[in-house]
């Protein structure tokens, strides 16, 4: 009897990307502290990650916690299926967080070949330059992405001697009675009359 000596069975793992989005006014020392946290979840789950990319503050589709906008940051990493469930765990207990998302990318990955590039993982802090919201508004409405300013009900071309759209005409509140007065008791003769006739 020959006994075949079984090869230790592959463990094929699957490849993930999670999105997730902190508040706006979380600082730098905050974001790397998430960062970290990520990090050491997926390698004490024996995941490997491949990917990390900080996309900086971007508007939100519709306000999420009275927020309109959001510090997003990507990771795409190869691990097991226990290691999305324990990732997302981690991101709930930060209240910087306000949404996350996984998707799954390939199944049946070796995470033997998998090819890691250093520069891929290094977190790099945005800038906090303040977009102005006028000029990203008015670049989503010729791009044709937002809707139209509302038209104002008079035309720019009614503007007074002074430079101003108000209207300079004063009137005496007595003058405005007696006209009202007198509208109503010559409606109320012309009734009279058609009810005579």
């Amino acid at each position: 009897m020959a006994s075949t000596a079984a090869a230790p069975a592959t463990r094929w793992a699957r490849e993930y990307e999670t999105i997730y989005i902190l508040r706006p006014d979380v600082g730098n020392d905050v974001a790397e502290k998430i960062v970290d946290r990520a990090r050491d979840v997926i390698a004490r789950l024996e995941g490997t990650l491949t990917k990390l990319d900080n996309w900086g503050k971007r508007r939100l589709a519709y306000p999420i916690r009275k927020n309109h906008r959001g510090l997003f940051v990507y990771l795409k990493y190869v691990g097991y299926s226990d290691l999305v469930a324990e990732l997302e765990r981690n991101l709930r207990l930060f209240d910087e967080v306000m949404r996350f998302q996984t998707v799954l990318l390939a199944e049946d990955i070796d995470p033997a070949s998998v090819v890691v590039n250093a520069e891929d993982l290094q977190y790099l802090h945005v800038d906090d330059v303040e977009v102005d919201e006028d000029a990203e508004l008015e670049r989503a409405r010729s791009l044709g992405m937002a809707p139209r300013a509302p038209r104002a009900a008079q035309s720019d071309d009614t503007t007074d001697e002074d430079g101003d759209d108000s209207d300079d005409t004063e009137i005496d509140e007595s003058e405005a009675d007696e006209e009202d007065n007198e509208r109503l008791t010559e409606a109320a003769s012309d009734e009279d009359e058609s009810e005579e006739g």
